[in-house]
């Protein structure tokens, strides 16, 4: 296989894990088992103790061979070697390689296997992927005690997110504000540092969650500038895994600075901003579906030319949330069925509702808004007012004129954005939602509070 197609099928390992898995439930088995009255029966019927030497290359994301079939009683010999651009091992529980680099190998023995066991890469997701090993070990005339344990690859039960809980009293929400617009000239530079890193944060009252982040939040750091200028963000792998970053308001080669950092590992990712809009950025690290699931992303505003003054812009980063065990990373499984367990602004179940934003009646507003999935829709839309300026995807598509036209929702697909411009004509609370509404009580739902409402505590800013 030369360079070029394996980096395109590294590529498409990246982009197109979800082809990889066929939402099947793994089984492990520990290799063992049985009372001691039973395991001496199976002692007593096991074949001559024979040893199997093979050969195992780590892809991403598969292994190779698939499955292998043994005798009972085997002891296997394996050469493994990683051939992919991230680092994987192979694994039987506990036992197994270490974490294997780029280009690393090493010899390691599995057994005897008296039955059945499944070989995987323990990396976060990367079995649920597809990298597993079936051993299928020939059946005998001993007894079929074997009280074989198993286990379903991200099938340890999620945290439940309890839709009426509220946060504890410490608790603050993102502060929805949108960094400020550059001023003066154009083509300035912009340095920024990224860290990537596994945090436990929590995204629901009282539920934790182990989420990959930029700089320990979810979504990461809004970044803000014009069409040229020139970004130089410096990321540096602070966490336990393989991670990268895909600046989608960037035109550079993908297997350059988008190329994944093993843990310590820095680069500079430069560019020239060249068109205008609200992109996503994100971690493309295979599996890229679990990296954005747990949180691996965010957004950058490049202003249009003549982008109107406003008296406050917010922004609206809507994303899913898959829950694994309680303080765990979320499970890919889930990810994979796009079974969410909520769906959030600014990576927090309802937390404009908990603590709503405030706003002045008559004041024009404007609302940044990126969906950043993994793969539900937005439908972003403000109950009570109608949007008189929309622009998405790097146009305007409906500005004030003598139409008096306006909008009800800023439609949006996964890796879209776009801003809408509104005002509130009377004092209230405006809800936040996006019309998707089986989504509004899983999590997408806050509020504006325009001006003094009887019976609120007067929401902070």
């Amino acid at each position: 296989m030369d360079a070029g197609y394996k980096m395109l099928a590294s590529f498409g390992a990246v982009l197109g894990a979800g082809a990889l898995l066929v939402a099947s439930v793994a089984l492990v088995s520990d290799g063992g088992g049985g009372t001691p009255e039973e395991t001496k029966e199976v002692a007593a019927a096991l074949p001559a103790p024979t040893t199997k030497a093979i050969e195992v290359e780590l892809g991403d994301l598969f292994i190779k061979p698939k499955t292998l079939e043994v005798a009972s009683n085997t002891t296997l010999e394996v050469i493994v070697k990683n051939a992919g651009a991230i680092p994987h091992n192979l694994k039987l529980g506990t036992e197994g390689t270490k974490l294997l680099n780029a280009g690393e190998g090493e010899k390691v023995k599995f057994g005897p296997l008296t039955k059945s066991v499944q070989l995987i890469c323990d990396v976060p997701g990367h079995a649920a992927a597809g990298m597993t090993l079936d051993v299928k070990v020939a059946t005998s005339a001993a007894p079929a005690a074997s009280h074989t344990t198993t286990t379903a690859v991200g099938g340890a039960p999620g945290a439940k997110i309890d839709p009426a809980a509220t946060p504890g009293p410490n608790w603050k929400r993102r502060d929805p504000s949108a960094p400020a617009a550059s001023t003066g000239t154009t083509g300035v530079t912009h340095k920024i540092t990224l860290d990537a890193v596994e945090s436990v944060i929590e995204i629901a009252p009282g539920v934790t969650q182990e989420m990959w982040t930029f700089n320990g939040q979810t979504p990461g750091p809004v970044l803000r500038g014009k069409v040229g200028d020139t970004f130089e963000v410096t990321l540096t792998n602070k966490g336990k895994l393989g991670h990268s970053i895909d600046f989608h308001a960037s035109k550079v080669a993908w297997n350059d600075e988008m190329r994944t950092l093993k843990p310590g590992e820095s680069l500079v990712y430069r560019y020239e901003a060249k068109h205008s809009g609200i992109y996503m950025y994100h971690c493309g690290t295979a599996p890229a579906l679990h990296h954005i699931g747990n949180g691996m992303f965010g957004a950058i505003i490049i202003d249009p030319p003549g982008l109107a003054a406003v008296e406050r812009e917010f922004f609206f980063v809507q994303s899913e949330i898959y829950t694994g065990p309680m303080g765990q990373p979320g499970d890919l499984t889930k990810m994979m069925a796009e079974a969410w367990d909520a769906v959030v602004f600014n990576g927090y179940f309802n937390q404009y509702l908990h603590q709503p934003i405030r706003i002045e009646p008559n004041k024009r507003y404007r609302a940044w808004v990126l969906d950043a999935g993994p793969s539900e829709n937005s439908s972003f839309h403000v109950v009570g007012t109608i949007f008189d300026t929309m622009y998405k995807e790097g146009a305007y598509t409906l500005r004030p004129g003598d139409l008096k036209g306006g909008a009800q929702a800023l439609d949006l697909q996964p890796a879209q954005g776009g801003f809408v411009e509104f005002s509130m004509d009377e004092a209230g609370l405006y809800p936040i939602v996006t019309h998707k509404f089986a989504n509004v009580g899983k999590g997408a739902l806050g509020l504006f509070q325009a001006g003094d409402v009887p019976g609120t505590s007067g929401a902070a800013h």
